[in-house]
C-alpha cells in the first residue's frame, strides 16, 4: 500500500476554507451517485420507503440531477440509460434503519420482492431487497451487543454537540 500524499495548506488557504459538519476534516464521504432509467420510478421508492427527500432536481451534465437527503446521508440521481449487466462496481448501499422488522413487514405486506428472512447479529440484523435499475440494499439495524467502536460509527453514544 501506498503511503497517502500529506498535503498541507498554507494559513492563508485554510482561512478561506468553509469546514462542512462542524467539522474540521477536510474529507467526508458525501453521497453514491446512481445512473437511473428512471428517475421518476427510483424518487418514488426512496421516498416511499426511506422518507428521502429531493433537494434539488435540474439539469446538470446534459442531463436531468437529483439530490436526495435520507436522514443524515445524500444520494445523487442521474437519469440515463444503464447498462443492462447485472455487474458494476457499487455491491450494495447499505441504509441505516430504526425499526426494521417493521420496514420488512411492511415490504412484504406490500409485494416487494425479498429472498431472504431478516438475519440477526449483535442483537440487531439486515436484510437485502433490490431497488429500482438493479440497485442492491442492504437495509440494516445495528445491535446495542455491537463494541462500542462500532456503535459510534454508526451514530449511538455520540458526544452531543451542544
Amino acid at each position: 500500500m501506498t503511503e497517502p500524499i500529506q498535503q498541507t495548506p498554507s494559513a492563508k488557504d485554510e482561512a478561506d476554507w468553509r469546514y462542512p459538519y462542524d467539522s474540521k476534516s477536510r474529507y467526508h464521504l458525501h453521497h453514491p451517485h446512481l445512473i437511473c432509467r428512471d428517475v421518476d420510478v427510483t424518487i418514488d421508492f426512496y421516498t416511499r420507503w426511506f422518507d428521502a427527500e429531493v433537494i434539488w432536481d435540474g439539469e446538470y451534465a446534459g442531463t436531468r440531477n437529483v439530490f436526495l437527503k435520507i436522514g443524515q446521508g445524500a444520494m445523487h440521481l442521474y437519469e440515463k440509460e444503464i447498462d443492462p449487466s447485472p455487474r458494476n462496481a457499487v455491491h450494495h448501499l447499505g441504509i441505516q434503519i430504526v425499526g426494521l422488522q417493521d420496514l420488512y413487514d411492511r415490504m412484504q405486506k406490500a409485494g416487494i420482492p425479498l429472498r431472504n428472512p431478516i438475519r440477526h447479529n449483535g442483537g440487531g440484523g439486515y436484510f437485502m431487497v433490490q431497488a429500482p435499475d438493479q440497485v442492491l440494499l442492504e437495509l440494516f439495524e445495528p445491535g446495542p451487543e455491537r463494541d462500542p467502536i462500532v456503535q459510534r460509527y454508526y451514530g449511538f453514544d455520540m458526544p452531543s454537540s451542544e
